[in-house]
């Protein structure tokens, strides 16, 4: 049996991690790279081996980095299953759709700008590739054990992180292999605490905030403060979302604090149409989340839900003061980039930024004081108040990462660090060593092992 790691290695985004047993090839997960242009570029390159010998995908969740790249493997010949929850297939055809649309509007803008250094600029897919997808889903039931091939089992267990979520459990040649996907985090505003396994020979285990601890601050009264000192400068909020998890969180958050009476009545907007959509995810599966029918249908009251383009437009030349929250989550696409075109340049804007933002992002820029930002081909002045919610973040930290082990009845063989950058995976293998004394490995891109 190989491991051959693909995507997701030495790097938060574009997780794509191969198994090779008695001729059977199973890619968990299959995402899209995200950040710098290096890594971006790895989106046009095709995979080392051919997608057509692939039999099937597992998906641990469905967000973009781990979903993202589906329209590509079926493009160039896959042909086979991919499994995953219900709720994981709900969201990855949202996601899907939506980012090839945008892909899609981004090509012919940069056409009609001429700001492409391509002579015609072209999205990595289409809708119509994208919707190729969809049929090759295959629904499972979580903690149901499914039989892939006649000697290779699965089971799917809740991850936390986002609605759907798994960690994915398979049973082959007499071992246990563990693929973490994305960790939540045991003390969610929404999701309920991560499954831990309890025995693995070999985990494969994400490491996205490896060398961090969520600060233990009160995100409601930050949103609060953030919000009133904005309102009362005259300004307007813009929260950089994603769509799946925590955008729903940020509405419970704020219909909570203007329930209490300490948030302003104000315009409160929800500007994605993808988030929009999950909504409606949110509201037909109960079981994966902890919102009540009077909670969520309260919360969907508060906000006004624009999805028309034409909405957007009106919105944002709206002058009066409100809070808008608008996908995507790293600022790399979306109707939030509309808006900062608007008011990244307004001192008495208020940005907020949540969750993680991977290397060369928008987002990350931001936090790290970037003075000017470019946006469709053009640059824009930041004057804007650039903050962060850090204790947001939808990823366990470190702490989770490290309890997340606790469970194990058995010492593993090893513990391959994937889905990070190197100073968290570095981070992260030293504590789990001191802590457990595991074998730790840190693989590199491209890079194969034999089990």
């Amino acid at each position: 049996m190989k491991v051959k790691f693909i995507g997701g290695a030495g790097t938060v985004t574009g997780s794509k991690t191969l198994i090779e047993s008695n001729g059977i090839r199973i890619l968990i997960d299959c995402g899209q790279f995200q950040g710098i242009k290096p890594l971006r570029e790895l989106n046009w390159e095709p995979l080392p081996i051919l997608p057509s010998t692939i039999d099937f995908v597992l998906l641990t969740h469905g967000h973009l980095d781990h979903c993202g790249w589906l329209p590509r493997l079926v493009d160039q010949g896959f042909k086979g299953k991919i499994y995953c929850t219900s709720t994981t297939k709900d969201v990855a055809k949202l996601i899907l759709l939506d980012s090839a649309k945008i892909q899609e509007e981004e090509a012919s803008i940069a056409n009609k700008g001429r700001y492409s250094k391509h002579e015609i600029a072209e999205p990595l897919y289409t809708v119509a590739q994208a919707q190729k997808v969809l049929p090759l889903f295959r629904v499972i039931k979580p903690n149901e054990s499914i039989s892939l091939d006649a000697e290779i089992e699965a089971v799917f267990t809740n991850a936390g992180h986002i609605i759907g979520a798994c960690t994915i459990e398979l049973q082959l040649e007499n071992k246990i292999l563990v693929f973490s996907g994305d960790i939540g985090r045991d003390n969610d505003v929404l999701m309920y605490p991560p499954t831990k396994p309890k025995k693995a020979d070999y985990i494969f285990l994400e490491s996205t905030y490896g060398n961090r601890l969520h600060p233990d601050t009160d995100a409601k009264a930050e949103l609060e403060r953030y919000i009133n000192n904005t309102i009362q400068n005259g300004g307007t909020v813009i929260i950089p979302s994603f769509a799946v998890e925590r955008a729903q969180m940020l509405m419970y958050l704020l219909w909570q604090l203007k329930e209490e009476g300490k948030i302003p009545n104000i315009p409160y907007i929800i500007d994605t149409p993808m988030g929009i959509s999950v909504l409606d995810i949110f509201e037909n599966n109960r079981k994966w989340h902890k919102l009540s029918e009077a909670e969520y249908t309260g919360m969907c009251k508060m906000f006004s839900m624009v999805s028309d383009y034409q909405e957007t437009i009106a919105t944002i030349y709206d002058k009066q003061p409100k809070v808008v929250i608008a996908a995507s989550g790293m600022v790399t696409g979306g109707r939030v980039l509309s808006y900062l075109e608007r008011y990244i340049g307004l001192p008495e804007t208020t940005v907020i930024i949540i969750g993680f933002q991977a290397e060369g992002t928008r987002g990350r820029k931001l936090l790290e004081g970037a003075q000017e930002i470019k946006i469709h081909g053009k640059y824009y002045q930041v004057l804007a108040n650039i903050l962060e919610i850090d204790s947001l973040s939808a990823h366990g930290d470190q702490k989770d990462l490290l309890n997340w082990l606790s469970n194990l009845e058995n010492i593993p063989k090893k513990i391959f660090l994937v889905h990070g950058e190197n100073e968290p995976l570095d981070e992260l293998r030293i504590k789990i060593i001191e802590k457990y004394g595991f074998d730790c490995i840190i693989p590199l891109m491209g890079s194969t092992f034999e089990l």
